[in-house]
């Protein structure tokens, strides 16, 4: 059986280092949104009474459609998050999702924390694939992650 090496968060693809460098500011929140409520399953099928990592969604989702931005708001909710992420306890891909919606909602403020999301995002996607598959998996994630800031940066999604 093969095992899986750890996975490194701060392993970026180039190319998508550079679309996010170029990415508008609520593109790159609309992107984060779209990553981590790919993964929010993870959190929530394991965890359904616990909405953070959820509710952290829906405070970005506002700002996106609203433009009006709380700072209160949107650090409450991606701390929130974040705590679910650490009361989770083991490394998991539960863990990881609910990390991946507290980096996703801070995009909101910083826009750069889009890629934290998406770094999250695979390694809830890593922590979640059998060892024989986690390659596959994560290059796949990948390769939509890249695809869907493109087509968001073309205008030609409406994911969110």
């Amino acid at each position: 059986m093969k095992k899986k090496p750890k996975f490194k968060l701060t392993s970026f693809d180039p190319t998508l280092l550079d679309l996010i460098q170029s990415a508008d500011h609520k593109t790159a929140g609309r992107w984060a949104l779209n990553c981590a409520k790919r993964v929010l399953p993870c959190f929530s099928d394991r965890f359904p009474g616990d909405q953070r990592p959820q509710e952290a969604l829906e405070a970005l989702q506002e700002w996106i459609s609203t433009g009006v931005f709380s700072m209160q708001m949107i650090r409450g909710a991606a701390l929130a998050s974040h705590a679910a992420a650490r009361e989770v306890g083991e490394d998991s891909p539960a863990r990881s999702a609910a990390r991946a919606a507290g980096q996703a909602v801070s995009t909101a403020h910083v826009r750069t924390h889009a890629i934290a999301a998406s770094a999250y995002a695979l390694q809830a996607i890593h922590r979640a694939a059998e060892p024989e598959e986690f390659e596959r998996r994560v290059a796949q994630e990948g390769d939509w992650q890249k695809r869907c800031l493109e087509e968001l940066m073309g205008g030609e999604s409406d994911d969110v």
